[in-house]
């Protein structure tokens, strides 16, 4: 007769890590939001124009 492993439960580090109180203020807080809209949109340019000299 063949055994099967039997299969256990998961532990506390195979899931994702929580964001924390700071995390989720940050990413619903616009200003900042507005801030790093305006910083990606400068590192695409600066890929752009790069790429076209």
């Amino acid at each position: 007769m063949i055994r099967k492993p039997i299969p256990k439960g998961y532990k506390d580090e195979d899931y994702p890590p929580l964001p924390t109180a700071t995390n989720r203020f940050m990413r619903k807080f616009w200003p900042w939001q507005i801030i790093r809209f305006f910083v990606l949109n400068l590192k695409i340019m600066r890929i752009i124009v790069g790429g076209h000299s």
